[in-house]
């Protein structure tokens, strides 16, 4: 009897391998705006609100990760700091632009928007303030999910220069529950990790050809604290995380 863990990798697996095939063209396009964005000293903003925003963190002083990254990080459109007053804050008009206030996004920068169902008011205020400010806007979402849910509104995908549909069913979980009506398993945020992880990867791979790519070092490694000091030092007066 196949078990609901093997059931859930092998959904995870097969997602996986569809947007490998499906996402070639628009992560190559993300790819080429990174690394343009890369060239010309300007940086990659990454936003997100509740769990879409452990993007953001997944990419911040990450051991193999890039130093160009800066991740967009406000309490209130979280988890930890109240789950149910977040996702009312991640529906309210203007708690983007605010947060925004935070950050010198402009001109050259690229920004990362995800947002699974890609609808709430928070996600498509930064698409559209990163935007207005110059930066070009890469979204991962569902584009299932987001037409299921829009009802006629705006969506994430529609405000995006890229579009990496990450392939999520409506409601992100994908097994059912003997018994009930109810689904478990979500895959946005592994599959949202594998894409933007991937991306960087060749972002990387590109930078290493004009000399080096600011990549951080994992901080038990050989060398680590002079590496990543250095790297600090370069991005912190950019970067308010650091």
């Amino acid at each position: 009897m196949t078990t609901a863990s093997d059931r859930y990798l092998s959904e995870l697996i097969e997602r996986l391998q569809t947007i490998r095939t499906a996402l070639a063209d628009p992560m190559a396009d993300a790819v080429d705006a990174i690394v343009e964005a890369a060239r010309s000293d300007h940086r990659l903003f990454v936003f997100g609100t509740g769990h879409s925003h452990m993007l953001a963190e997944e990419v911040h002083y990450r051991a193999g990760g890039l130093a160009i990254t800066v991740p967009i990080l406000a309490g209130p459109t979280m988890l930890h700091e109240g789950a149910v007053a977040g996702t009312q804050y991640e529906r309210t008009v203007g708690i983007a632009r605010a947060v925004f206030e935070r950050y010198t996004i402009g001109e050259g920068d690229v920004l990362f928007v995800i947002s699974n169902s890609g609808v709430n008011a928070a996600p498509l205020e930064a698409a559209r303030a990163g935007r207005e400010r110059g930066a070009k806007i890469i979204a991962i979402t569902s584009k299932s999910y987001s037409t299921a849910a829009a009802k006629g509104g705006d969506r994430l995908m529609d405000l995006a220069d890229i579009v990496l549909d990450n392939n999520a069913p409506p409601g992100d979980a994908v097994l059912d529950v003997p018994g009930s009506e109810l689904k478990v398993a979500p895959v946005s945020t592994a599959i949202g990790v594998a894409i933007i992880n991937a991306i960087l990867a060749e972002v990387a791979t590109r930078l290493a050809g004009d000399g080096g790519a600011p990549i951080y070092l994992s901080a038990n490694m050989p060398g680590a604290d002079d590496i990543n000091r250095k790297l600090v030092e370069r991005f912190r007066p950019r970067n308010p995380h650091l």
